[in-house]
């Protein structure tokens, strides 16, 4: 009888252990989101939302306030880092483990980067948010190369830029937040929240984008932040104050407006980040609640800008609101297979059960020795 139950136990203890070892698997498709006040990168599953853990440790490689999250064209992954003049820079991991390469880019009076993004032309373009510049750096070895664009304290320039992102048309297109820095801080006096559009060759700039009508979800203010391409060439853009405005990138005409109001106050008790695409023209994009700085991720249909929440959520809700997420602003998808072991949640039943059968067993083993 003793024999038979420690047979029964021990199988018990392979049946776990054998659960342990299928549940770790590798993440084929992903949303990655940085947290600024956490200093770390998240991994959430594209199709349930499920929380997937660390894609990059807090600080690693020395990861501050993360804020544009971008793979690059040799795959890695480059993320927009610091608060300061000393720390301020864009690490580059591996796109692929999340390993910690090198600081790629710094210097040249780069301060709170934003926005990145690699141009046509080989370069790597950074946002430079409290010295109101765009940075170019070598695409590939990082080296400053000049300063590609400067504000100028007035209606239509370079003032508090944000979000960056390339069109088929090889121009550059820029967010602006209005705000103009002073000692390192932003100063708002009045000016507009703008989209610009640069031309690569001549460097100027005309704005692509007025201003548009603040939300009314929001304190009545304009923040203009993330861009993105959906596939027929409109441009989204998220307003960091509520909405996502989608335009005509032909004629700059505003088609949509897609609400980002998840937590149902007016005004709105949450702010949104940064925007990136998935596959089926699936939009996502963050928010958080400033009650908490407790984030959510949302989703919506990038064709019908039709919400879609993930089963058991209404509204755009695709993640609910979790303490894991500490006000997060960037966002990215990757389809590439991560090299990384995801312990699914049959892996902790596994792990329980394992801790909990153990003791017992041996404890039969040494009877029985001593028998």
């Amino acid at each position: 009888m003793h024999e038979k139950l420690a047979v029964l136990k021990a199988s018990l203890v392979i049946s776990a252990f054998t659960t342990f070892s299928l549940a770790l698997s590798s993440a084929n498709a992903a949303i990655l989101v940085g947290n600024t006040t956490g200093n770390n990168v998240l991994l959430f599953d594209e199709q349930s939302g499920a929380y997937l853990g660390d894609f990059i440790t807090s600080g690693k490689g020395g990861l501050i306030a993360p804020d544009d999250l971008n793979f690059g064209p040799d795959g890695n992954f480059y993320v927009s880092s610091g608060n300061t003049p000393e720390t301020s820079a864009i690490l580059r991991y591996n796109g692929k483990t999340g390993k910690f390469i090198d600081v790629f880019a710094s210097g040249g009076g780069l301060f709170r980067p934003y926005g990145n993004a690699f141009g046509p032309d080989g370069y790597l373009y950074v946002s430079s948010f409290l010295s109101d510049q765009i940075r170019r750096y070598d695409g590939k070895t990082g080296d400053f190369i000049d300063v590609f664009a400067s504000g100028n304290g007035q209606a239509g320039g370079l003032n508090g830029p944000n979000g960056l992102v390339f069109g088929s048309d090889g121009s550059l297109y820029v967010t602006t937040q209005g705000s103009i820095a002073v000692n390192g801080n932003p100063t708002f006096p009045g000016l507009p929240s703008q989209v610009l559009r640069f031309d690569l060759k001549t460097k100027t700039s005309t704005v692509f984008i007025e201003q548009p009508t603040p939300s009314p979800d929001s304190f009545g203010f304009v923040s203009l932040l993330g861009l993105a391409f959906g596939s027929n060439g409109d441009l989204f853009v998220s307003d960091f104050a509520n909405d996502i405005r989608r335009y005509d990138l032909n004629t700059g005409t505003q088609i949509d407006v897609l609400s980002t109001n998840y937590t149902g106050t007016v005004p709105s008790s949450n702010f949104i980040g940064n925007l990136t695409f998935g596959v089926d023209d699936i939009l996502y994009t963050v928010g958080f609640d400033i009650n908490t700085n407790f984030g959510t991720i949302l989703r919506y249909d990038g064709v019908t800008g039709e919400p879609l929440p993930s089963s058991d959520n209404n509204g755009s809700i695709f993640v609910p609101t979790s303490n894991k997420l500490l006000r997060p602003i960037g966002i990215a998808y990757t389809s590439q297979s991560l090299n990384i072991s995801i312990p699914e949640p049959a892996t902790t039943v596994g792990l329980l059960t394992l801790g909990a059968l153990f003791p017992a067993w041996r404890r039969q083993r040494q009877r029985q020795v001593v028998k």
